[in-house]
């Protein structure tokens, strides 16, 4: 399991999970998450949450006491003592679905498209890394174990590195971050000097194209490909329809 990967949805949880608590108490609890070699207890609250077009999941287990005190923390903050613990447990998995339905917004940003928390089961404990997620706000001290399946942290994992091609020199990639200008033409006119000492506000300069014909996307003073003019959130763009061979941008050189 890629590390990184790991490391980054635990720290989403963790986010997610200060967030839910600030929400439903008014105080954001400090988060602070490690490995643990601690497997849940018998008689935890475990879940084995799923997203929507996502394999594998999350699993989430806590112990009796942190529960209790987890729900508590939100209890008291609406001004109930002495609930039962089913009031305590529900409360508590509020929390944890919140948390989760923010992990699910991240998931939809990082794959650009939608992803929702699915309804959580009630499983037994499989073997797992189980990582701890300490909740400190107050005096209150909670702590929740949880661990990624592979499958899940495998599909937001950072894709291999394309082989190198044999026929590019070493330093080939050393050129791929230097910036070139890029222009887009419209279309070219000659036009007398006399009718340029005309030019006033208003006046129309007739180009060399007609409005259906693609505008040339030129780097370097070489066309490299053409195609058509698009908005983009207010901005114009261009979208390529055509991208020109290399005999091409020869001829366009010249």
């Amino acid at each position: 399991m890629n590390d990184a990967t790991l490391n980054r949805l635990l720290n989403e949880l963790g986010s997610h999970l200060a967030s839910a608590f600030e929400g439903m108490t008014g105080e954001r609890p400090q988060i602070s998450t490690t490995a643990s070699t601690v497997e849940p207890p018998a008689g935890a609250l475990l879940r084995r949450e799923r997203f929507s077009g996502v394999p594998g999941a999350i699993w989430i287990a806590a112990a009796e006491p942190d529960w209790l005190a987890g729900g508590a923390l939100v209890l008291e903050a609406a001004g109930i003592t002495g609930s039962d613990p089913e009031k305590h447990k529900a409360e508590f998995q509020e929390v944890v679905q919140q948390a989760l339905s923010g992990v699910a917004r991240s998931m939809s940003q990082w794959l650009g498209r939608e992803v929702r928390r699915e309804p959580g089961e009630e499983t037994p404990p499989a073997a797992a890394a189980w990582n701890a997620i300490e909740v400190r706000q107050g005096q209150a001290r909670l702590r929740l174990l949880a661990a990624i399946e592979p499958e899940l942290a495998a599909a937001f994992a950072p894709p291999a590195p394309a082989p190198e091609d044999p026929e590019k020199p070493p330093t080939f990639g050393l050129l791929l971050d230097v910036e070139l200008p890029l222009r887009i033409s419209f279309g070219r006119a000659e036009v007398p000097l006399k009718d340029v000492l005309k030019l006033t506000t208003g006046s129309i300069v007739e180009l060399n194209r007609e409005i259906g014909d693609p505008v040339e996307v030129i780097v370097n003073n070489c066309v490299i490909a053409r195609g058509e003019v698009v908005t983009l959130e207010g901005n114009f763009g261009v979208r390529i329809q055509e991208v020109i061979s290399r005999h091409q941008r020869w001829k366009t050189l010249g």
